[in-house]
């Protein structure tokens, strides 16, 4: 089961990063003007969005459970290597000021399937975000896959996967020679 679940992740981790690569492309021709790799065919790229994103909020909801929202992030990613976690941020960072640039200068009008460069710029930052992200989690949910565990303290108790501390008997979870118990 565990063999057969990290291929369905690594099989949608690599739709991410063609849909990554696909995205670049696009972006960097847009910013010369010209039509991409996709063509007439880029808005496919909000599609492929939708199709690796679906398992990547599952499986990010399966990894984050009982997680303080500050932590979500670095619980997803704590699977990846730290230039795959800094190039998610970066991505994330570039469609902000990608998207407030394109506002600027968007061109009225539109309802059109095929996109000019202008707008292919617009989206395209928020394509390389949405993508690497899912990338990112994906591969991280692979590498995890056979680790995910409930974590519990030397009293039973559930635990945090990041608590060093139990909030109900207040034990440590991580002090040398302690136990830490994991059921799946």
């Amino acid at each position: 089961m565990a063999f057969a679940m990290k291929t369905v992740l690594n099989s949608f981790a690599v739709i991410a990063a063609v849909g990554l690569l696909l995205s670049i492309a696009s972006h960097l021709a847009a910013l010369r003007g010209t039509q991409g790799p996709l063509g007439n065919f880029t808005p496919m790229l909000h599609i492929g969005i939708f199709v690796v994103w679906i398992p990547t909020v599952l499986v990010a909801n399966r990894f984050t459970k009982n997680v303080p929202r500050k932590d979500l992030w670095k619980v997803m990613l704590r699977g990846c290597p730290d230039w795959m976690k800094y190039m998610t941020y970066a991505f994330f960072g570039y469609a902000i000021v990608n998207f407030l640039f394109f506002i600027t200068v968007a061109p009225k009008g539109g309802g059109s399937f095929s996109m000019s460069p202008q707008v292919v710029r617009g989206f395209s930052g928020h394509w390389m975000a949405f993508y690497c992200a899912a990338l990112a989690v994906l591969y991280s949910a692979a590498r995890l896959w056979d680790e995910e565990r409930e974590h519990y303290c030397p009293n039973g108790h559930m635990v945090q996967t990041f608590a060093k501390f139990c909030d109900q008997c207040g034990l440590s979870v991580t002090e040398p020679g302690s136990k830490m118990h994991f059921n799946r």
